[in-house]
């Protein structure tokens, strides 16, 4: 692995202050920052080929698509799918979530079927499901965590029944950092016939991903979340259920032939982008899957392992500080409270000294319900991080306690 010094002079925002402090940035898991070969890749598409993708026989409408599509090759690589076809460009998770719920739920669900998914989820996870099961008349089901915020896997496999049409799970809570089981949960489902879609936002910038051994049915994730620009997503299908599902979108690009009386479809993966694709973020974000492959994976992870490990050390020993998800299977994500002192006053403090953190309920407000708790501050690290700046949250997490003795 690189020089940690090295590493951070890669990603410009690192160098900036913040009231005169030098930043400490503890908001991975909301979005990671840039490196400058991804800044450098979304500039260079429209300083040198600009052009529209796919439609144009003109040279720089060329050089777009071409990219565009070798874009498409690097993340088929990254996270091992069998073909280019099975991945969909989208604006992010959440749009690839909302576009699986519509297709599968228009194609697949009757009333009285079954979704189910995990107190765990984000509410990107959760709403679209809830919107279709009011559309179709479908349940949702969930399962249930234990005092670790982990989920209870005997619970389950009590779920996973003849209603049961499909299983939505995060790979890694975003608001504790749990890592679940998704082997097991896929495994499950599958030997009940039942696909599984996997939520993959805050588990893609963590490890190696790889969708033919996990064998999910869909995955999910943003670019923002692994380096790369913000409006890219990744929706990934098993081919078989790709040429199945109805597309969640129609306009320009998606389609074969259209007239007044009937519309065909593209093939895939063109039928579900409908549309302009942000074709410049997904070149950056073929960029920012680069320059992770260039540290690392295996590096990353081993790195972000010994960094939850030292801040987990380290906050525990505070006194009246609480952590919340102390599952031994972990992302990067200490999710805690100070004991009498509101999150939101913590976050606010701590920015004062240039410390960068989440509060509230991270979009996750089941997860607070479980615990009785309304939110809580989360700090989420990634490998540009050090031990220096979790020693500073550490003093910092102090003065705001001494300011409310």
């Amino acid at each position: 692995m690189k020089d940690i010094a090295e590493i951070r002079a890669d990603f410009p925002i690192l160098n900036r202050k913040v009231y005169d402090k030098p930043l400490v940035y503890f908001d991975n898991g909301a979005t990671t920052q840039k490196p400058q070969c991804v800044l450098d890749a979304v500039d260079e598409v429209y300083k040198s080929y600009n052009g529209n993708i796919h439609r144009g026989v003109h040279f720089l409408s060329d050089m777009s698509s071409e990219s565009y599509e070798k874009s498409r090759e690097k993340i088929r690589a990254f996270i091992n799918a069998d073909k280019r076809e099975e991945i969909v460009f989208t604006s992010g998770t959440t749009g690839s979530i909302n576009g699986i719920a519509f297709s599968f739920g228009e194609r697949y669900i009757k009333p009285g079927d079954e979704i189910i998914l995990s107190c765990l989820e984000h509410h990107a996870n959760i709403v679209p499901w809830q919107m279709m099961c009011e559309r179709k008349g479908a349940v949702l089901c969930v399962i249930p965590i234990n005092d670790n915020g982990e989920i209870i896997l005997e619970e389950y496999y009590k779920l996973l029944s003849s209603r049961t049409r499909l299983v939505s799970v995060t790979e890694a809570s975003n608001a504790l950092g749990t890592v679940l089981p998704v082997k097991e949960i896929i495994d499950a489902a599958h030997s009940v016939n039942v696909p599984v879609l996997i939520d993959g936002a805050q588990g893609i910038q963590h490890g190696i991903v790889d969708v033919k051994t996990m064998d999910c049915d869909f995955y999910v994730f943003s670019g923002h979340k692994i380096y790369g620009p913000n409006g890219i997503g990744v929706l990934y299908g098993k081919e078989k259920w790709l040429s199945e599902l109805p597309p969640f979108q129609g306009g320009g690009d998606m389609v074969d032939k259209v007239t007044f009386e009937k519309t065909t479809y593209n093939e895939l993966p063109f039928k579900f982008e409908a549309g302009t694709m942000n074709y410049p973020a997904a070149i950056g974000l073929a960029s920012a899957l680069d320059y992770v492959l260039n540290i690392g994976r295996e590096d990353i992870a081993m790195r972000e392992k010994e960094l939850l490990s030292y801040a987990t050390d380290r906050l525990s020993a505070i006194k009246g500080l609480k952590i919340y998800g102390t599952s031994e299977s972990k992302i990067s994500t200490i999710s805690f409270h100070i004991k009498d002192i509101h999150q939101y006053d913590t976050g606010m403090i701590l920015d004062k000294m240039g410390i960068a953190v989440r509060t509230g309920n991270h979009c996750a407000q089941p997860v607070m319900d479980r615990f009785g708790i309304d939110g809580t501050v989360r700090a989420s690290l990634c490998f540009y991080n050090t031990k220096e700046e979790i020693d500073t949250l550490a003093d910092g997490i102090e003065k705001v306690k001494s300011m409310f003795a």
